[in-house]
C-alpha cells in the first residue's frame, strides 16, 4: 500500500470513526476563525467551517501538530468589518495566536490593518492572519503585511484564468460585479485582461451592484439580453450570484456564464438542469479532480466527506490553509506568530489534489494549481444533489498566472 493511500485511509478513518472525547484546551492548539455565520452570507460561512473542520480532522488523525490536536474556534463577524475587529480582540483575549478568515475582502482588509497595528503595539501578544478567501489583489500588493498570508488565487489571477478560458467565438460580453473591494478589483482586472489578451472582445455593458442588497435581478437580465452579449462575466458570489443566475435561467437568457465563484453554497442549486454546459467557474479544487486523475485515496476522502455533508467539497483554499498552519508550526517547532510566519515564507505543501502549493516570500501570496471547470452532466460526483457537477476544462498551473506583486513589505525587527 502506498503512503498516499495509507494517508487517505487515515483521514477517512478519522472522519467516520466515533468522535473522541474533547481534549482540554491545554492539549490543543487553537485556531480562531472569523466568519459570517449570520446574515445573507451565512450559508457560505457554514459550509466553510465544515470544510475547514474536515481538514483539521485530517491533521488530527495523523497525530496533530507538535503532539497536540488542532482546535477550531469559530467567531461570527456577521459579515461586517466592525464586527470582525471584535473577533480579533476576542481571540487575543483567549490567547489565540493564529486566525483564519476566508473573506470577503473588505473584512480581510480590516483584519490586516488591525493585526498590523496590534502586533506593532503588543509584540508579546501577536496574532497571525491566514486569509483563505479575501481575493482583492490589493491585500498582497499595496496592503501586504508580514503577518498576512493568502491561500487563494487573487481576483487578478482569477480574472486572467477566466479571460483565457473564453472561447474564440465569444466576442461580446457583459460584466457584473459587486460594489466593494473585491468586486471593484474583479471588474478592473477583467477589463484589464480582456484588453490585454482578448482585444477582439467587446464589453456590451457593465454594472456594479451593492453587496448583498439586490433581491430581484430581472432588470439586469433584461439589460444583458438587450445588449446582445454572448456571455456574462462576473466575480459575484453568494445570493448576488445565485439570484442573478436563477433569474437568467428562469427567463431563458441565451448566454453562458463565466464566473469566479459559481461553485459556492447554493449556486449549483440555483443553476439547475438548464445550466448544463453553460456555467463555468474557477476552483482551487473540485471533487471530480481525484476521479479524473484515478486517485483512489482522495476519492475515498471525498466520499467520506459527502457521507457527512449535503454539499460538495470545493474549498481547496481552506484545506491548503490548514495544511500551511500545521506545517508552519511543525517547521517552526512553535506557535509563536513570528516564528510561524518566518517558517511559512517560501514553504511548499501538498494541496487538496496532491499538487505543490508554495507561499511566495515577497508578498505571502500562494502559488498553486487552479481548475477552469464547467457545470455538467456525466460526472462522478454531482453538486448539491442537482445531477450536475464540475468537470475540468483546463488545469492552470501556478506558473501560468504568476503575476508580479507591488508589495513593499514592512518586516518586524524581531
Amino acid at each position: 500500500m502506498t503512503s498516499l493511500i495509507r494517508r487517505g485511509l487515515m483521514i477517512v478513518a478519522a472522519i467516520v470513526m466515533p468522535a473522541l472525547a474533547p481534549l482540554a484546551h491545554a492539549d490543543t492548539i487553537k485556531i480562531g476563525y472569523s466568519e459570517a455565520l449570520s446574515g445573507v452570507f451565512a450559508q457560505v460561512g457554514d459550509q466553510g467551517i465544515k470544510s475547514i473542520q474536515y481538514a483539521i480532522d485530517g491533521v488530527n488523525a495523523r497525530g496533530g501538530v507538535l503532539g497536540k490536536q488542532l482546535e477550531l474556534v469559530p467567531m461570527d463577524n456577521k459579515g461586517q468589518p466592525s464586527e470582525a475587529l471584535i473577533t480579533v480582540q476576542k481571540m487575543l483575549d483567549e490567547n489565540i495566536s493564529i486566525m483564519m478568515n476566508c473573506g470577503p475582502s473588505n473584512i480581510a482588509s480590516a483584519l490586516i490593518g488591525a493585526v498590523e497595528k496590534n502586533n506593532e503595539r503588543n509584540p508579546n501578544r501577536r496574532i497571525l492572519h491566514i486569509n483563505c478567501g479575501g481575493l482583492a489583489p490589493e491585500l498582497t500588493n499595496e496592503q501586504c503585511s508580514f503577518w498576512h498570508f493568502r491561500t487563494s488565487a487573487h481576483a487578478g489571477m482569477q480574472a486572467e484564468i477566466m479571460v483565457r478560458a473564453l472561447p474564440k467565438d465569444v466576442t461580446k460580453v457583459y460584466l457584473i460585479n459587486q460594489d466593494y473591494l473585491f468586486g471593484q478589483s474583479a471588474q478592473r482586472d477583467l477589463k484589464l485582461y480582456l484588453a490585454k489578451l482578448r482585444p477582439d472582445v467587446q464589453i456590451m455593458g457593465e454594472e456594479m451592484i451593492p453587496l448583498g442588497k439586490v433581491k430581484d435581478f430581472s432588470s439586469y437580465i433584461q439589460k444583458i439580453k438587450a445588449s446582445g452579449a454572448q456571455a456574462l462575466v462576473t466575480g459575484n458570489w453568494g445570493p448576488d450570484l445565485t439570484l442573478l443566475i436563477k433569474a437568467g435561467m428562469e427567463t431563458g437568457l441565451p448566454i453562458d456564464y463565466y464566473t469566479m465563484l459559481a461553485h459556492l453554497a447554493g449556486t449549483p442549486t440555483a443553476i439547475g438542469p438548464g445550466g448544463d454546459g453553460r456555467v463555468h467557474s474557477v476552483l482551487s479544487f473540485h471533487e471530480n479532480v481525484p476521479a479524473e486523475n484515478n486517485d483512489a485515496a482522495r476519492m475515498a476522502w471525498v466520499e467520506a466527506f459527502r457521507a457527512k455533508n449535503n454539499f460538495d467539497y470545493i474549498f481547496g483554499d481552506r484545506w491548503t490553509a490548514v495544511e500551511l498552519i500545521a506545517r508552519g508550526i511543525e517547521k517552526a517547532k512553535s506557535t509563536d506568530p513570528m516564528q510561524v510566519a518566518l517558517a511559512l515564507e517560501g514553504i511548499t505543501v501538498t494541496d487538496t489534489a496532491g499538487k505543490p502549493a508554495t507561499i511566495r516570500p515577497e508578498d505571502h501570496q500562494i502559488q498553486m494549481t487552479y481548475y477552469g471547470a464547467i457545470f455538467s452532466k456525466g460526472v462522478k460526483y454531482d453538486s448539491e444533489k442537482t445531477g450536475l457537477g464540475w468537470k475540468t476544462e483546463k488545469v492552470v498551473s501556478a506558473a501560468d498566472v504568476n503575476q508580479a506583486s507591488t508589495c513593499k513589505m514592512k518586516r518586524p525587527a524581531s
